[in-house]
């Protein structure tokens, strides 16, 4: 383990340390960061396939104490450096497929234009590569022992690292914050659209047993529709209905106890930063009016891990990029937050063992 008997955790954050000016080497850390630059599909504001640096800068303003895991960064966090071929093949195939969405969004027909057929199956192409990629990366570390945080980029990111989730726990669910449902079939002709994640993750990944989705308040009629038919697999806590709750006099102690009551023993944590209310994230790909503060979500967290569940890893998408880096700050101390549950929650595995 590395050597931090000369770091002081009371000092600024060093720029030539890595993410939260931690001194840690990847071979020394519990938890490693995967930053995803890849946002091919967004169907509104674009910047989260930069989202990562960003992050990384907002992070040495993060201090370290944490009230779930005052210690949990000697447990080391890690990012990774973001892969720049992966980012020059979503900035090219991002303005190609700004081109398609243009034209059909005139409502011309795709297959009466050769370029737009061309178009979408390189998009789709690039989608399937960089699944293929995320899985690599996501499984060699997993076997490693390691605990794995994705950021990206969109939220089509981590269905690779989900499907690498399954394959070495074997069977879990999904708790999903986010604003909206992401059930759509290939949404926009996207095979592998960020409106798509949770489709294709129910229908590619035979483990994924519990979708559990929070805070929905933006949806389509055939996603409302896939919901109801798949009531055995999909559980959405829309938001209009918890602010019901809440307005009716219940706490959000048992709301969480009821969404949690939901979840398999071993779930893994998808956040779309747009689960938040918006005043945290403003820049974010699709901000919805509404959502969590962002206490809520830790609180619900730590009483899941309090539960005895079993926290496999997270995904973080769809942080935005601000000129006064507000978006990036909150998504520091959301990420902070994540890395440190998850320490939690190997600390104890540990202790077990």
């Amino acid at each position: 383990m590395e050597d931090i008997s000369n770091f002081d955790p009371n000092s600024a954050g060093n720029p030539n340390n890595n993410i939260f000016g931690l001194p840690f080497t990847e071979e020394d850390s519990q938890v490693v960061l995967l930053p995803v630059p890849w946002e091919v599909t967004v169907s509104y504001q674009a910047g989260t396939a930069r989202a990562a640096e960003h992050i990384a800068k907002a992070s040495l303003q993060v201090d370290l104490t944490d009230c779930d895991n005052p210690e949990g960064w000697k447990r080391g966090f890690f990012m990774r450096d973001m892969d720049k071929k992966i980012l020059m093949k979503s900035d090219y195939l991002r303005r190609e497929a700004e081109l398609f969405i243009n034209y059909i969004s005139q409502g011309d027909d795709m297959e009466e234009n050769k370029f737009m057929c061309k178009i979408i199956k390189e998009v789709n192409e690039g989608s399937e590569f960089l699944n293929q990629w995320v899985y690599n990366q996501t499984i060699e570390l997993l076997r490693q022992g390691k605990r794995v945080g994705l950021i990206g980029g969109d939220h089509s990111t981590p269905l690779g690292f989900m499907k690498a989730i399954g394959e070495v726990y074997g069977d879990f669910g999904i708790l999903q914050i986010d604003a909206h449902c992401d059930l759509r079939v290939a949404y926009e002709n996207f095979t592998y659209s960020h409106a798509s994640i949770m489709y294709n993750a129910l229908k590619e990944i035979p483990q994924l047993q519990k979708l559990v989705q929070i805070g929905i308040r933006d949806y389509s009629p055939g996603e409302l529709d896939f919901i109801r038919n798949h009531s055995e697999r999909v559980v959405t806590f829309f938001d209009y209905a918890l602010k019901q709750r809440a307005y009716e006099g219940a706490s959000w102690k048992d709301v969480a106890d009821d969404i949690i009551g939901n979840l398999p023993e071993q779930v893994y944590l998808s956040f779309d930063i747009d689960g938040l209310d918006p005043k945290l994230c403003p820049h974010t790909g699709t901000p919805v009016q509404g959502g969590f503060e962002a206490e809520q979500i830790f609180y619900l967290l730590r009483k899941l891990l309090q539960s005895g569940r079993k926290l496999l890893g997270f995904d973080l998408s769809e942080v935005g990029i601000s000129q006064n880096e507000w978006d990036e700050n909150v998504g520091a101390r959301v990420l902070y937050k994540l890395c440190n549950l998850l320490a939690v929650e190997n600390r104890q595995a540990h202790a077990a063992l």
